[in-house]
């Protein structure tokens, strides 16, 4: 009962109020549209974009190692771009392109100018990735054709700023090869020098065929000189052929001196087979490794050279038709309801105030 009561006090002193409510109602909602009429018009264009993958400006794998490429990047080439649009690269090229500092009516020459210009446009550009993976920029502005102008400048931007990053890093890389290259050449050159002068030392000249020749001629040699040898033992016991002796011994000395000569000869060889073995493996390893390195190099230096782009363009930036702010009907509504609660909250205060027994308060 009390409760209901207290609820008809209240309706009964917001409707002795009715008129100067309704009043203060109608100021509010004059003032607030000669505000909202006051206020100037924004535009906003925007442009959607995906980051494309870094895999498009890798050189292509030839052979069994070539794979599938991504065409569209991953978390960190999405917040790679995100790191480049917000970047003061990008923010003072299109402050400095545009004139914005005159489009804004900023002193240049002033202390907090530079400051004044980025918390200006900060406010007005905006980047972010929507919930498909998209990142999308937006540009507001008094005049909507910049405002378009200046969100497909800033994309490209982004796209141009992430293509010399990826083409620096190529770069570095192609330069890494380059020294490569030439340090191994000069190595080749040294272990060909080397291997030249150790062959003339061994008088190796063939280290698969030679080995062959030598074990043949040291076969040919023992054999026609076991032959001689025998031959002289038959020949001996006969007076007859005192001359085949002399001359079977003297070819046998022949023989023999020969034997020794190839004995040296294959000693020395053998001696430095495995030196001269080692200098053309390691040539042929460096050899291989070189021709591997240049194949690498031009196929980077043909990637380097070849155009990409870090983005794929969904949505270009188009000229806004219809304003973005300020929502007029949704200011004037907020001024009316803001008004109209606290007005009421302080008519509850003003009579709650009068109703207080101050006497009764102070003690008197």
């Amino acid at each position: 009962m009390n409760q209901n009561e207290n609820l008809i006090d209240i309706l009964a002193i917001f409707y002795k109020w009715r008129k100067k409510i309704i009043l203060l109602c109608i100021i509010a909602a004059v003032l607030s549209v000669c505000l909202s009429l006051t206020l100037d018009n924004y535009y906003q264009s925007t442009t959607v974009f995906y980051a494309a993958s870094p895999d498009l400006a890798k050189p292509t794998p030839l052979g069994a190692n070539e794979g599938e490429k991504d065409f569209y990047g991953e978390e960190e080439d999405i917040d790679r771009l995100l790191s480049i649009a917000g970047s003061s690269e990008v923010v003072d090229y299109l402050i400095s392109k545009y004139d914005l500092y005159a489009h804004y009516d900023i002193d240049p020459n002033s202390k907090k100018g530079p400051v004044k210009i980025r918390e200006k446009f900060q406010k007005l550009y905006q980047t972010l990735k929507t919930k498909f993976g998209a990142i999308q920029l937006s540009v507001e502005d008094k005049d909507p054709q910049l405002a378009s102008k200046i969100a497909n400048d800033a994309r490209n931007k982004i796209d141009l700023i992430a293509q010399r990053l990826i083409k620096d890093s190529q770069n570095q890389l192609l330069q890494t090869f380059k020294t490569n290259i030439v340090s191994k050449g000069e190595i080749i050159k040294v272990l060909s020098d080397s291997l030249y002068r150790t062959r003339e030392k061994f008088s190796i000249y063939n280290t698969e065929s030679q080995g062959q020749v030598y074990a043949e001629l040291l076969a040919k040699t023992s054999s026609s000189l076991n032959d001689k040898r025998a031959r002289l033992k038959i020949y001996q016991s006969a007076a007859a052929l005192q001359d085949s002796v002399q001359y079977l011994t003297a070819a046998i000395k022949g023989l023999e001196n020969q034997q020794r000569s190839l004995n040296d000869q294959v000693n020395w060889f053998n001696k430095g087979l495995a030196h001269v073995m080692n200098l053309e493996f390691e040539q042929k390893d460096f050899a291989k490794q070189l021709s591997l390195d240049k194949e690498r190099y031009k196929q980077l230096q043909a990637a380097y050279n070849t155009p990409f782009s870090s983005i794929h363009v969904v949505e270009k930036a188009e000229t806004p038709i219809d304003k973005s702010r300020p929502k007029r009907s949704i200011i004037v509504l907020s001024a009316l309801l803001l008004t109209f609660v606290f007005s009421l909250l302080f008519i509850l205060f003003l009579e709650g105030y009068r109703s207080l027994d101050w006497d009764k308060i102070k003690g008197k």
